[in-house]
């Protein structure tokens, strides 16, 4: 299976919506979208919709770091959201969400970055 990728940007907020498997055959694909988003739209936040996303490895965690630390070095935030049981076992067991918030839903996370 592929990883389909959404991007949708929301005054200052990059919505990046996953669906597939996020593995090592599509971490580059991933990267490279979201980066250039970042640089076009001059986004401070992302918003990290997983609701669909079936599959997840280590190459997608390095991927997902690498933004949080794009957006952090721009005094932005990373938020994830509606993440499979799956998905997030894995977000735990890496200490992701240490440094990524997470909430319920895609309204909520734009909610608490003040866009909604």
């Amino acid at each position: 299976m592929s990883l389909s990728i959404q991007l949708e940007v929301v005054e200052e907020v990059l919505c990046i919506r996953l669906s597939g498997e996020l593995d090592h055959h599509t971490a580059e694909q991933l990267r490279d979208e979201t980066t250039r988003a970042i640089e076009k739209y001059g986004t401070r936040h992302i918003v990290l919709n997983l609701q669909d996303l079936s599959f997840m490895d280590s190459s997608g965690l390095g991927v997902i770091l690498g933004r949080y630390k794009q957006i952090k070095q721009m005094h932005g935030e990373m938020v994830v959201c509606a993440i499979s049981p799956a998905v997030k076992r894995l977000f735990d067991m890496s200490g992701l969400f240490k440094i990524i918030r997470q909430e319920a839903n895609e309204a909520f996370a734009l909610q608490n970055l003040g866009v909604a």
